[in-house]
């Protein structure tokens, strides 16, 4: 399948809280990561199948939502494409050290959508 599903990211006003509903609810493995500057990103691991992460929403007033990330082979011409089509960038292209680059775009329906380029290796 081109461009698959390759993580799904809850963005949430409640990180802890989150944690807890989610952890009650499902078979999920969270393990919480520093990633520096007081920011704590918790991995998903769901066994087999997609998993994902959370961690507190970065735009402040903004209401919690899950973004699903799918495969590009670039970034940065997939970000353009999507703007070209009439999409609107909520995030540009950004680099997660030692890991990829990834965008948040928006379709005109008001969709959102995560990109995400793995790192070469």
């Amino acid at each position: 399948m081109a461009n698959p599903f390759v993580h799904i990211e809850l963005n949430t006003t409640d990180p802890a809280k989150a944690k807890a509903f989610y952890g009650a609810l499902l078979d999920w493995k969270l393990e919480d990561m520093d990633m520096g500057g007081g920011m704590i990103y918790t991995m998903i691991g769901v066994g087999e199948g997609t998993g994902g992460g959370m961690m507190k929403h970065p735009m402040p007033g903004a209401p919690s939502l899950w973004i699903p990330y799918v495969l590009v082979s670039d970034v940065a011409v997939s970000t353009q494409k999507a703007k070209d089509a009439g999409g609107t960038i909520i995030k540009d292209v950004s680099e997660v050290p030692n890991m990829g680059s990834f965008s948040i775009i928006q379709d005109p329906t008001g969709g959102v959508i995560g990109l995400w380029q793995a790192k070469a290796k």
